[in-house]
């Protein structure tokens, strides 16, 4: 945390101040755990007191901020999610130069927020105000040029246009390559992205060489019940459900529903997409009263975690209809 050095070393010197960093550091052990409702139970604690405690555009309270929106995000809560991160920008507006980097973070974190929710051209607009930071101030290969044109990648992906995504994706893979270490996950990330455009365009055998090595990397480094193992495993199961390998595709699915159980909230939007995967699975193998039941817990997830336009809600509901077709 950083800031006005005068008024921050006498709120350091309060006891209330101590206690407030020490809620912020137990936040983020919790968050760092998966822990979210502990995470956020110990922010908003420590929160409160520096509301009492420091001027209403200190930058600590806009750290806070962001972490607070940050750990919403992962439990799928967006609305309140982008509230937090817009009150952290705001903050940092006021306090910072226009280019400095914590203000180009804020960006970055709006824009994945609007990217999740199907607000691409807002999301866009974000990332690309935070790219515009990065290269004024940082390296060409700085791994933040690389996240930034990673998640320009995402919302061109997630508006079809897989071309563009690629081009972005393999600009934060060639940095990713040249500056961290073979088995890192941001490598891994780069891969699986890289890998969903190719199941996009149907290019199986590429898309799946691109999940496999992510999900080798993610075995390595992480713990065996973190959400991005579920994601690889998910990624998987969609190619091997592509090209009919079907009872393959769904221990793949059921691995990763298997993950998301024991380390999301049950609302959250990624359990949907697992239970829409089976789903497919179940009706594209005739199994069609299963394939509804599944169908219908992802659409009641979705429903109440997105805006009711968002494509997902509109993709799963079409998918019930063709089960009920078959019934």
């Amino acid at each position: 945390m950083s800031g006005s050095e005068s008024y921050q070393n006498a709120a350091a010197s309060s006891d209330e101040y101590k206690k407030a960093i020490s809620y912020h550091q137990l936040g983020l052990d919790y968050c760092n755990q998966g822990d979210y409702e502990n995470a956020i139970r110990y922010y908003e604690q420590g929160l409160e007191i520096l509301q009492k405690v420091l001027p209403s555009n200190h930058p600590d309270l806009a750290t806070l901020y962001n972490n607070i929106g940050l750990v919403y995000d992962d439990m799928g809560k967006y609305s309140r999610a982008l509230s937090s991160v817009e009150k952290a920008l705001e903050i940092r507006q006021e306090t910072f130069p226009s280019n400095h980097p914590n203000i180009a973070q804020s960006h970055r974190n709006i824009g994945m927020i609007y990217d999740k929710i199907g607000e691409y051209s807002k999301a866009l607009s974000s990332h690309e105000k935070a790219l515009k930071i990065r290269e004024e101030t940082l390296p060409s290969n700085h791994p933040s040029m690389a996240a930034s044109y990673n998640n320009m990648g995402n919302v061109y992906d997630n508006m079809g246009e897989y071309m563009r995504a690629l081009l972005f994706y393999e600009k934060a893979l060639e940095i990713r390559e040249k500056t961290l270490p073979s088995n890192h996950h941001l490598l891994a990330t780069s891969y699986n992205n890289i890998g969903s455009v190719y199941a996009s365009t149907r290019d199986y055998s590429k898309a799946l060489s691109f999940f496999e090595k992510a999900l080798k990397i993610y075995q390595e480094v992480l713990p065996p019940n973190h959400p991005y193992l579920a994601t690889s495993y998910n990624n998987i199961g969609i190619v091997h459900e592509k090209t009919g390998e079907y009872l393959t595709a769904l221990s793949c699915f059921e691995k990763a529903l298997k993950i998301q159980q024991k380390t999301l909230p049950s609302n959250h939007p990624s359990m949907a997409t697992s239970y829409n995967n089976i789903g497919n699975v179940y009706y594209n193998m005739g199994e069609y009263s299963r394939a509804l039941s599944y169908h219908e817990r992802a659409l009641d997830i979705l429903q109440r975690a997105l805006p009711p336009t968002h494509r997902n809600i509109k993709t799963v509901k079409e998918s019930i209809e063709m089960v009920k077709k078959k019934l």
